[in-house]
């Protein structure tokens, strides 16, 4: 068999290029996050969006993504909404304690100077953001994984803000649903216990409820709630800050 020598050697330089790549795409603590560190190769962004009502483990799916890519030797930087401080002034909380360092803003576009060093991102309560839309598409675009935990719905059952202007960006979206909190059936919406209309009116358990459809219409009553008791933070997980 005549077989060209130096094309042979392209074929299989490009394969391994490539190889490692992909590699490093997925498996950034190893040789492949090496291979495409040192050429240069542009890295693959991607929008990763987790919807879901209240208490149904948005936030929680947050932190284990993140710190996924922590533990492969990603840099992560995890974002918080200013105003929301009900479990932690310095992290991002889930109900029953779980938390990861977090740096606060009310405008992403105000850290943009921030995020560069940083191949993930993780931003929690999505739909406080008003320019959530145009930074989410700006990092992805530019090779970064961005990860976003949001209630899609307000406890009207409409649209939250921006935020669903992610889902024609996204590559993976992501919907949770609660357990209703009055008849344990599924619960897909939340619903608001105490008298404010204003829409951005941040609490727990004190003033929502996650409800399925027929509670929602109707007039439930709590039957039991996990979260009557909460607790600050039991522990923060460290993640790989510059």
């Amino acid at each position: 068999i005549d077989i060209d020598v130096p094309s042979l050697r392209l074929v299989l330089f490009l394969f391994f290029i490539f190889t490692f790549r992909e590699i490093g795409d997925y498996c950034a603590g190893g040789f492949g996050f090496f291979i495409l560190t040192m050429t240069g190769l542009k890295k693959k962004g991607k929008l990763q969006v987790v919807f879901g009502p209240m208490f149904s483990g948005k936030t929680s799916e947050l932190i284990r993504r993140v710190q996924r890519y922590n533990l492969a030797g990603y840099r992560c930087l995890v974002v918080r909404y200013t105003h929301d401080n009900r479990y932690s002034t310095d992290s991002v909380a889930t109900h029953d304690g779980m938390a990861l360092n977090a740096i606060l803003t009310s405008k992403l576009c105000d850290i943009s100077h921030l995020v560069e060093p940083y191949d993930v991102i993780g931003i929690d309560e999505g739909q406080f953001f008003p320019d959530i839309v145009e930074f989410c598409e700006a990092q992805s675009d530019s090779g970064k994984k961005v990860v976003v935990a949001a209630l899609d719905g307000t406890y009207q059952r409409a649209a939250f803000g921006r935020v669903l202007g992610l889902i024609p960006l996204a590559e993976e979206v992501l919907k949770l649903n609660s357990i209703c909190m009055s008849c344990s059936a599924e619960a897909p919406f939340t619903k608001r216990i105490g008298r404010e209309t204003e829409v951005e009116v941040i609490g727990g358990a004190e003033k929502y409820m996650s409800v399925c459809q027929d509670c929602y219409v109707s007039e439930p009553t709590i039957a039991r709630s996990p979260f009557k008791n909460l607790r600050p933070p039991a522990y923060v997980i460290p993640i790989n800050l510059l």
